[in-house]
């Protein structure tokens, strides 16, 4: 590898960090961007693209997945997750603790840095997993994005649903608390409402809004009391969207997937267990409520909650199949392909899947394709549309909810700190991304 590397992008259709487009031309060295103009020819650099035709963002910053090592390998891996983050153009991510073992403690936080050194073609990011006994590894960790929360829809140490457990968390230290918002009692007694019944259907009604909003409420209620970073995972229900309309304090912030947006409870005819996931799809109003909320900002940007299964495990009958969804490698296609049907703009997709993550969990020079930025790149082709294959999935369980869906947005070349990691198809394998650093 040469000392100093540049690559300069030729006739691309830039999106701006005020939204607009210019077509121009991006130039890289080493990790970082040096210019951005609608010519640049005074250098010969070491690598040239023509990106004529195609549309340059800012890499996608994925910050909720769950790649399954160490201990799930089977699922994934943060190889196989990285590879099919680079071919969906996911630049960056902040993958969650429940991994075996969790990651709970500076010592398995390490050891996730250092698996991800060896392995990720990405950027990547750890959050520090509550257990409710673990206040002291949860003020101290470092580096990570935040503290992740299960209020609910999870067993063993970090299911986490006492309030003086909560209480004692929120009021220690300023860290970003991040939650999976949903209310354990409710499920539990839902769960002894509808036993016996095996249609993956009932997952939505077991697991019902009311479940979501109760949690929601709880950790909005402590967050007010202790003026304390708050997000909002996968933020699903209508109730909820409606509640931080009324009440969000400016350290709040939620997310929602694509899933939220583009599926509902119908899914499960079409896709059995395949839809089914924690917090569950809803209903079509749902759907509705939460465009709106995300168009108005009282839903601030995008994740996946990329959560893959094999098919083998999703075909025993509920409630043994588990819950999650793969994600990563067609999220911004959805999202472009939203795009292209009017529901929200290009440059709103990049505000929500890259700009307002960057400033929410306070990753420096992400987001945006500025010099001095990182050169964290995306370049998509908007005008051809392809469906969603499972055989060209680079996921390891080999599988999407969305397949069969035709969509563009496509990435053409993903660029990780200048270097081109994914292009027409082909991975770079030795590239590597680095770890994130967080503000």
């Amino acid at each position: 590898m040469p000392s100093s590397t540049s690559l300069l992008i030729r006739r691309a259709q830039i999106v701006l960090t005020n939204g607009d487009l210019m077509t121009g031309d991006v130039l890289t060295r080493d990790r970082l961007i040096v210019e951005v103009a609608p010519e640049i020819s005074t250098v010969k650099p070491d690598r040239e693209i023509d990106a004529q035709g195609l549309t340059l963002l800012p890499g996608v910053i994925d910050p909720q997945v769950h790649f399954r090592e160490p201990g799930l390998e089977h699922k994934e891996d943060l190889f196989t997750a990285s590879c099919a983050c680079a071919k969906g153009g996911v630049t960056s991510f902040l993958e969650m603790p429940n991994t075996r073992p969790l990651t709970s403690n500076q010592q398995a936080l390490d050891d996730k840095l250092q698996r991800a050194q060896n392995k990720c073609l990405v950027n990547y990011g750890f959050f520090i997993g509550a257990t409710g006994e673990n206040l002291p590894d949860l003020l101290a960790a470092n580096p990570t994005p935040g503290i992740k929360i299960f209020m609910g829809s999870m067993h063993g140490p970090l299911l986490v649903d006492r309030e003086e457990i909560l209480e004692a968390i929120f009021a220690q230290g300023n860290r970003l608390i991040a939650v999976h918002a949903e209310d354990q009692a409710r499920i539990n007694q839902r769960r002894q409402e509808f036993a016996g019944i095996h249609d993956v259907a009932v997952h939505s009604q077991i697991q019902d809004n009311q479940a979501a909003l109760l949690a929601t409420k709880q950790a909005l209620k402590l967050s007010q009391k202790y003026q304390r970073r708050l997000h909002i995972l996968h933020m699903s229900t209508a109730e909820e969207a409606e509640l931080l309309r009324q009440q969000k304090p400016s350290w709040v912030t939620a997310e929602v997937t694509p899933q939220h947006l583009l599926l509902n409870t119908s899914a499960y005819e079409k896709i059995g267990s395949l839809a089914q996931m924690n917090p569950p799809l809803r209903s079509p109003h749902d759907n509705e409520v939460l465009w709106q909320a995300l168009h108005d900002g009282v839903i601030d940007f995008i994740a996946t909650d990329h959560a893959p299964h094999t098919l083998e495990e999703k075909a025993q009958p509920y409630p043994n199949s588990p819950s999650g969804m793969p994600g990563v490698e067609t999220s911004l296609p959805l999202m472009l392909t939203a795009a292209m049907q009017g529901r929200c703009t290009v440059a709103q997709v990049v505000k929500w899947m890259s700009t307002a993550v960057a400033k929410a969990y306070g990753i420096p020079n992400k987001g945006a394709i500025a010099p001095g930025d990182d050169a964290d790149l995306v370049l998509v082709d908007l005008n051809t549309y392809r469906p969603v294959l499972r055989e060209e999935l680079l996921t390891k369980c080999r599988w999407s909810p969305f397949e069969g869906w035709n969509l563009t947005g496509w990435p053409v070349y993903t660029i990780v700190g200048g270097q081109v990691v994914y292009e027409k198809g082909n991975l770079n394998t030795q590239v590597r991304g680095q770890a994130l650093t967080f503000n």
